[in-house]
């Protein structure tokens, strides 16, 4: 349907289109805003990677107090939570033990850095174990499931990892910290390699895009008479 525009007596005219407004450009600063917040989440990577690099020990005792805080933390809202009244009296003991045990283990970790360390990979080698476990199960006892050979690789794979660092947790620890570097400077690279290529495109776009103006409300030729 053809826009209209009041004519100079007053009366519409049918089929006269009213005039281009410029756009104000929110997708201009949104794509500027998303090529430098790639940049900077490459280059914090890349420094990621280089700190891991330079001093792997010192990253290991790092991530070893996060994650005793993180247990503590957790031990201490599961505490709180078996005390609530939306929690079944059934449950509030098994809230109460996993609270308490997950405090006692983040003091451990904050006690040392050899306990940190140990307790990491050993959370790290049985989650992994546990969810390898799982997919091949779930792969070998159904036929008809897609990419079942992908799931059951993938899942003997999760559980030699988890066993071997349950077996052996300092050296599988310090070797996955190895490799945590390895993958944060690539990935960095390819966030700041990313965030260039988008800064290119984005000066090639116009810099005079027009947007269409709505019809105003109530502009529709008066009735004949």
């Amino acid at each position: 349907m053809a826009s209209t525009s009041p004519s100079s007596d007053g009366n519409s005219q049918p089929g006269a289109e009213l005039p281009d407004l410029p756009a104000t450009g929110p997708l201009q600063a949104l794509a500027n805003a998303g090529w430098q917040i790639r940049l900077t989440t490459g280059l914090a990577a890349i420094a990621l990677g280089v700190v891991i690099f330079a001093w792997p020990r010192e990253t290991l005792q790092v991530v070893g107090v996060l994650f005793g805080v993180y247990l503590l933390l957790t031990g201490v809202f599961e505490l709180a939570s078996a005390f609530g009244a939306h929690i079944p009296r059934h449950l509030r003991a098994l809230h109460f033990l996993t609270g308490a045990l997950s405090v006692l283990l983040g003091l451990l970790c904050l006690r040392g850095t050899l306990e940190s360390i140990l307790l990491l990979a050993l959370w790290i080698g049985f989650s992994w174990l546990l969810r390898g476990v799982m997919t091949t199960a779930i792969a070998a006892s159904s036929d008809a499931m897609p990419a079942r050979g992908w799931m059951l690789f993938s899942g003997i794979i999760g559980m030699l990892a988890g066993i071997v660092l349950i077996v052996s947790p300092f050296t599988s620890i310090a070797a996955l910290t190895l490799v945590t570097g390895v993958m944060a400077v690539v990935l960095g690279v390819i966030e700041v390699f990313h965030a260039i290529r988008l800064r290119v495109e984005i000066g090639r776009l116009p810099t005079g895009t027009h947007a269409k103006r709505r019809p105003v409300l109530g502009s529709r030729p008066h009735p004949q008479h």
